[in-house]
């Protein structure tokens, strides 16, 4: 689920310098928001995936023709407002995200919402929440559709920051994937067990390069790419999301689950767009992650 979708713009230089004018390589047109690149990623391991969330005016029926046009199953709740656009502008070395806020959602929409996702938890195995809340969505947002896939039986999965990770952590997911900076908004020095702490059952923190860190219950693993990888970052934790959740799906132990997302993560990397991944890559990565127990 993607409560804030958008289309996602990327722009490919040869390096970024701030206050200069810029001729740009490439451009890329996609479906952006976090979900929707997790939806991407899935689709693309050949897995059954529905995208669903919001979407309004012209740029959500560009979204909805973009998603159509590449294969995914896509189940939306329509809205008045016009979603968002997204720019990630990617040089050799890394890339930067310039994110409109997104349109305002009304009391009527979320609680149609509420009711089309009740319907589509009947057929679910993993729930995926990922990224912001747009304006009008209430700050517990996360937390009532955690509530609700529950009552499901569907596990969760929740990547969020800020108040929307905190409220939402109190309905207790499954699974939460802050990376440090989302990690930090719920306080300076917040370590992974306070996620923990805040309600969720297990978390797994991405650390960029430096790879994985997850906890479940007494037990805690760091998992390390098996090289540096240079490319474009921006779906690299929505690819770990996308990991995360097929592993819930079929029950994967946690080493073996943390070097599948670490893998993915990284094989995203070096695909030139969110949302892809760079199969020759994983294939060569997946094998290779380091997977340590950690004690106490």
């Amino acid at each position: 689920m993607t409560l804030n979708p958008a289309l996602d713009l990327t722009y490919t230089v040869d390096a970024l310098v701030p206050h200069a004018t810029h001729r740009v390589a490439t451009v890329a047109e996609r479906p952006g928001g976090k979900g929707l690149n997790v939806a991407g990623v899935l689709h693309t391991l050949g897995e059954p995936v529905l995208a669903t969330g919001l979407l309004g005016g012209a740029t959500g029926r560009r979204v909805t023709e973009l998603l159509a046009a590449v294969g995914v199953p896509a189940s939306f709740v329509a809205i008045a407002g016009e979603t968002r656009r997204t720019v990630a502008v990617a040089d050799r070395h890394d890339a930067t995200g310039f994110w409109e806020p997104g349109p305002r959602v009304t009391t009527a929409e979320w609680d149609s919402l509420l009711a089309h996702l009740r319907d589509l938890l009947a057929e679910a195995d993993v729930l995926t929440l990922s990224g912001s809340l747009p304006p009008g969505v209430p700050e517990d947002g996360y937390a009532v559709l955690i509530r609700l896939a529950r009552d499901a039986g569907v596990p969760v999965v929740l990547d969020a920051g800020g108040e929307a990770l905190r409220q939402g952590l109190a309905a207790g997911p499954d699974l939460a994937k802050p990376n440090a900076a989302e990690l930090a908004s719920l306080a300076p020095d917040a370590r992974p067990a306070d996620v923990l702490a805040h309600g969720a059952r297990s978390v797994v923190v991405s650390r960029g390069p430096e790879g994985l860190l997850a906890l479940a219950g007494d037990d805690a693993w760091q998992a390390v790419p098996p090289e540096a990888v240079t490319g474009n970052p921006t779906g690299a934790g929505d690819a770990c999301v996308a990991a995360l959740a097929r592993g819930l799906r079929d029950g994967t132990a946690w080493p073996g689950l943390l070097a599948d997302a670490v893998a993915l993560s990284a094989a995203a990397v070096s695909a030139p767009v969110a949302g892809t991944v760079d199969a020759d890559a994983y294939r060569r990565f997946r094998p290779a992650v380091t997977v340590t127990a950690l004690q106490g």
